[in-house]
């Protein structure tokens, strides 16, 4: 993790960092203060353990925001062994949590990703839809090209885009037809620039 994730030690968490990953996991589970679970996800990032996996996968749907971004950020530091439990987090029922787990295999960017990413461009909210073609452009891989083609008719004009921008990094023949045939049918002229630009 760099520089720019180190979140700010609360007051009152100085000895955080030296205490053992149960002490940690207590934090990240139990207290009232967002800034100290922030910290304690950070920590346990850093520490990169199997034991860390589950309870930060519980923090992806954590009620504060700054929380729920850390533990995905921890989630990718920990790195391949939290491929599966992120694909497991994506069929949660809060949106929040898929959201976060969807970004953190994109951040991955790992062949075993690909699978719950592209079942992540089905789902039936809009950001996990957008961050799950994000992912994609990342990856690259070209069995994501249908399932991202039929996104180009997406109801989000936002998810339209980072559709287009994930088949134009995929790239080949059928995703510039897609692409043509998406153009000629657009009405959202901030879509039709985005298209125009992949197609260049």
């Amino acid at each position: 993790m760099t520089d720019a994730h180190v979140p700010p030690v609360p007051e009152g968490a100085e000895n955080l960092a030296k205490q053992g990953i149960d002490v940690l996991i207590s934090t990240l589970h139990n207290s009232a203060d967002p800034a100290s679970r922030r910290y304690a996800a950070y920590i346990l990032g850093n520490a990169r353990t199997p034991q860390a996996i589950r309870p930060l996968i519980e923090a992806l749907g954590d009620m504060d925001k700054s929380v729920r971004e850390q533990a995905m950020l921890a989630l990718v530091a920990t790195g391949k062994a939290a491929i599966e439990p992120l694909a497991d987090a994506m069929k949660d029922p809060k949106w929040e949590t898929r959201y976060r787990a969807v970004e953190a295999l994109g951040k991955l960017a790992d062949e075993k990703a690909l699978k719950p990413l592209v079942q992540g461009l089905q789902d039936s909210r809009d950001h996990v839809r957008y961050m799950a073609a994000k992912g994609l452009t990342d990856l690259g891989d070209s069995t994501a090209v249908d399932p991202l083609i039929i996104l180009l008719k997406d109801d989000n004009r936002v998810v339209r885009m980072m559709t287009v921008r994930a088949l134009s990094a995929i790239g080949g023949g059928k995703v510039r037809t897609a692409l043509r045939e998406a153009l000629a049918a657009e009405t959202d002229e901030k879509v039709k620039e985005t298209i125009n630009e992949a197609l260049k």
